[in-house]
């Protein structure tokens, strides 16, 4: 008999990395991180996320360029002064194997929402030294962020442009237990 106990989960953000990487250029990856962001997961039997819900700070994007976070900042990227924050909602989870689900969920930038899917990897689980229970998830996944209206870019004189549609997001996520 399958455990459908829920467990209630916090994002340890010390812990944790959100982050993405877009082409520059057409040749390379141009990789950013958001600083703050917080989530809470529920889930079923000992570690099927079953419900996600996340939310992270716009103005915390950090690529290492100064000159570049600004402008991701502004209304040509994420519009920060206008929209806070990018949030996430599950809407369900499918089991690939003991160790793999791809989550389903809504996407929002900037005031617009789409489903997205993301796979996902269960790490493992583990008590800290001062016994907190915790979790660690692989999220990885593949967006145009065309879709949420982030169109800005400059064609080059060889062809292409400066910024590819594709982003790629990964995740380093560790959960610890909530108390219930």
């Amino acid at each position: 008999m399958e455990n459908t106990a829920q467990t209630k989960w916090g994002i340890d953000p010390t812990h944790s990395e959100v982050s993405f990487k877009v082409k520059h250029l057409m040749i390379t990856n141009v990789k950013g991180v958001f600083k703050t962001f917080n989530g809470s997961v529920v889930t079923t039997g000992s570690h099927v996320p079953s419900h996600v819900e996340f939310a992270l700070d716009t103005e915390s994007v950090d690529t290492g360029v100064a000159d570049r976070d600004a402008h991701l900042r502004s209304a040509d990227f994420f519009d920060a002064a206008n929209h806070k924050q990018i949030t996430f909602k599950s809407t369900s989870t499918q089991k690939v194997d003991d160790e793999n689900f791809v989550l389903h969920g809504e996407l929002s930038i900037r005031g617009v929402s789409h489903p997205v899917k993301l796979d996902v990897e269960f790490s493992g689980m583990m008590k800290d030294p001062w016994g907190n229970e915790k979790a660690g998830y692989a999220i990885s996944g593949k967006i145009n962020r065309k879709d949420w209206g982030l169109n800005w870019n400059a064609a080059l004189e060889a062809g292409g442009v400066l910024v590819s549609d594709e982003v790629k997001l990964n995740c380093e996520v560790q959960l610890v237990r909530v108390n219930a």
